[in-house]
C-alpha cells in the first residue's frame, strides 16, 4: 500500500510539472531550479521534442507493415529474440507488461504480451510497424536508451505524449559484438506496476541475447527444412541431417507447413490437443523445443513458419492445384502421419486422401488409378475403375482383377 502511495505521489508531482513546463510550451533544457522531480534527460528531451511532436497526439506514427515484416525477418536480432520467445511471453503475460524490440532507429519490429496490456498497447501503435524514436513520439524511454546508448526507464508524466501518462517503460539498448546500437528491449505496463526489479530484468534479457549475438552462428541460407510427412511416422532433416523432434513437434511443424498464414495459440492447442486438457507450459514447451530444432523460424505473435520449409503434403496440394496428377502421386506417399491423432492432423489427412481420391477416379489415365491402387489394396472402386481403362489384353489386368478379389472379399 505503501508503495502505491508512494507511485501515485510522484505520478501526480510529474503531472504537475508537466502542465508546467510541457503544456506551457515553457519547458528548460535543463532541469527546473529546485524541481528535484524532474530529472535533467527528461527535461532536455522534452525542449528536444517540442520542435516537432505534439505532446497532444493519440498514437505513434507507423511504418508500412510489409516493410516491417521483412526489416524483422531479416535483423541480426530475429534468432536470438525467437529463441528467448518463450521466456518474454512468460515475463509479459504473468507480469502485466508488453514487450517490444525495435530496430535501431527506434521502429518497433516484434511484441509480445498479455490480452489486455496487448490491446492497450496497439491503441497507441506500440506494436509492429510503430515509430518510437524522439522526432517521431518525443520523449520516452526507447528513444532516450537508442539516443544515449544506456537503459532508460521512463515514468507517467515524464512522457512527453499525454496518452502515455498511464505507462511506465523500461528500456535498454541491444549492442552488436562490434558496439553498434542494433534496437532496444522494452517492458512496459501501467504506472500503478512500476517495480524496481523490471530494469534488472530488461538488463538481464538483453545481456543474454547481446550473448547469443557474439555466440551463435547465422543459419545457412541455403539449407531449409524438408518435412516428410505422408505415409509414416514423419521426419525433418536440413541439409540431409535429422531435425531432433517428437511426434508432437512433427504434428506443429506439419500444421504450420499447411497453413502459412499460421494459428493463434488457441487455435493451434485445440489443433493438437482437442478437447484434452494440456497446460500452458506443457504447449509452449513443445513450441519452444520445435523453435530451437529450427533455429528460430516460427513468429511468436500468431504462430506460422517465417522461414521456408518444404512439405511432401504441400506438394501433392500444389500438384493437384495446377493439374499434373502424376507429380501430386509420386510425391502422396500415403496417409498424413497416420499414426497422429490431433484433430488437425486428422483433418488435414481426410481432405488430402479425399482430393487425391477423387482426382484419380476422375483421371482417365489408367497409370494414376494403378499408381494409387498400390497404396489403396482394399479401395475396390479404384481397381474397378482401373479395369475400365485397360484394354482387354492389357497384361496388367490380372494384377488388377487380385486387388479387386481382395477388396471385395474383406
Amino acid at each position: 500500500m505503501s508503495q502505491r502511495s508512494d507511485l501515485r505521489r510522484r505520478r501526480a508531482t510529474l503531472e504537475d510539472e508537466w502542465t508546467r513546463w510541457v503544456a506551457g510550451r515553457t519547458v528548460l533544457r535543463t532541469a527546473a531550479p529546485g524541481r528535484g522531480a524532474l530529472r535533467p534527460e527528461v527535461t532536455e528531451s522534452w525542449g528536444r521534442s517540442l520542435v516537432s511532436v505534439d505532446p497532444r497526439v493519440d498514437s505513434a506514427p507507423v511504418t508500412d507493415g510489409g516493410s516491417v515484416a521483412r526489416r524483422w525477418a531479416g535483423s541480426p536480432l530475429r534468432r536470438p529474440v525467437d529463441g528467448l520467445a518463450d521466456e518474454l511471453h512468460s515475463i509479459a503475460e504473468d507480469a502485466g507488461f508488453v514487450s517490444a524490440v525495435t530496430d535501431e532507429s527506434g521502429t518497433i519490429l516484434w511484441t509480445c504480451g498479455g490480452r489486455t496490456m496487448r490491446r492497450r498497447a496497439e491503441q497507441v501503435n506500440f506494436a509492429p510497424g510503430g515509430r518510437w524514436d524522439e522526432p517521431a513520439m518525443g520523449t520516452n524511454a526507447l528513444s532516450l536508451a537508442l539516443r544515449t546508448g544506456r537503459p532508460a526507464t521512463v515514468f507517467s508524466a515524464e512522457h512527453l505524449v499525454s496518452a502515455l501518462h498511464g505507462w511506465v517503460c523500461y528500456c535498454a539498448p541491444i549492442h552488436a559484438p562490434d558496439g553498434r546500437v542494433l534496437g532496444v528491449l522494452d517492458l512496459s505496463t501501467t504506472w500503478d506496476r512500476s517495480h524496481p526489479l523490471a530494469m534488472s530484468t530488461v538488463r538481464s534479457l538483453v545481456s543474454t541475447i547481446e550473448t547469443r549475438l557474439r555466440t551463435e552462428l547465422p543459419a545457412p541460407a541455403t539449407a531449409p527444412v524438408r518435412l516428410t510427412c505422408l505415409g509414416g511416422a514423419g521426419r525433418a532433416e536440413r541439409a540431409g541431417v535429422p531435425l531432433p523432434l517428437r511426434p508432437r513437434q512433427l504434428e506443429i511443424l506439419t500444421l504450420l507447413a499447411l497453413e502459412p498464414g499460421g494459428f493463434t495459440a488457441e487455435r493451434l492447442r485445440e489443433a493438437l490437443y482437442g478437447d484434452r486438457l494440456v497446460t500452458a507450459s506443457t504447449f509452449k514447451a513443445e513450441i519452444s523445443h520445435l523453435r530451437r530444432a529450427l533455429g528460430g523460424g516460427i513468429a511468436t505473435r500468431r504462430y506460422a513458419l517465417t522461414d521456408p520449409v518444404s512439405c511432401d503434403a504441400d506438394d501433392v496440394l500444389r500438384a493437384l492445384k495446377d493439374g499434373d496428377l502424376t507429380t501430386a502421386l509420386r510425391h502422396y506417399g500415403g496417409p498424413l502421419l497416420p499414426r497422429s491423432e490431433a484433430p488437425g492432423i486428422i483433418e488435414w489427412r481426410a481432405q488430402l486422401e479425399v482430393a487425391v481420391r477423387e482426382a484419380v477416379l476422375a483421371s482417365a489415365d489408367p497409370e494414376h488409378t494403378l499408381h494409387y491402387g498400390e497404396r489403396a489394396p482394399y479401395d475396390a472402386e479404384v481397381h474397378q475403375r482401373a479395369l475400365g481403362l485397360l484394354g482387354p489384353a492389357d497384361t496388367r489386368r490380372p494384377i488388377v482383377l487380385g486387388r479387386l478379389s481382395t477388396a471385395l472379399r474383406d
